[in-house]
């Protein structure tokens, strides 16, 4: 597989992103040839797990147009997005503008708040969380990983693998 000249954004909460829901997509990603820009609210960032991260760019500086797909990774920490009018506008525009948008674990919450998950497949963190998506109209699934059009949505660090395995086969050139 081989992703050249795609390029993705990976959101990661600035206290307590998931590790592994960052670190397994990434990687997946730039095996596959992709490019990924990290993107948080603050100059550094450090994961539940102590993964510290100096992102690319903070995300006032982001431009979607810059990218083929939109990710938000999970874990805690993405919560902080949940009503963050940046992450809410960085969501809405990349699904406007036809992207491909992800999330994981707790962070689908983020495009369900976006007005994205409305009438689509999805599936989050069990519990509350599959309440909130539920509510803002989304077929709830709870399946590992979902996919319907544009939007790509997995449930936890179980997940993460697969997560980064189908956003770089949506992104149209896996196998």
């Amino acid at each position: 597989m081989n992703l050249a000249e795609k390029r993705v954004l990976m959101v990661i909460a600035p206290q307590n992103f998931r590790d592994e829901e960052f670190e397994e997509p990434r990687r997946i990603l730039q095996e596959a040839g992709a490019s990924v820009t990290v993107a948080s609210a603050r100059a550094t960032a450090k994961g539940m797990f102590g993964t510290t991260v100096r992102p690319d760019l903070t995300l006032d500086k982001v431009r979607v147009d810059d990218y083929d797909a939109v990710i938000f990774v999970g874990g805690s920490g993405a919560a902080t997005y949940f009503e963050d009018e940046r992450a809410l506008a960085i969501a809405k525009d990349a699904a406007k503008k036809g992207k491909k948008v992800g999330a994981i674990c707790i962070a689908p919450v983020i495009l369900a708040n976006a007005g994205l998950l409305e009438g689509k497949r999805a599936t989050v963190w069990d519990g509350d969380f599959a309440r909130r998506l539920k509510e803002k109209g989304a077929k709830y699934t709870g399946k590992p990983v979902e996919v319907d059009g544009n939007i790509i949505t997995a449930n936890g660090p179980a997940a993460a693998k697969e997560f980064g395995k189908v956003i770089a086969r949506e992104l149209g050139l896996g196998r």
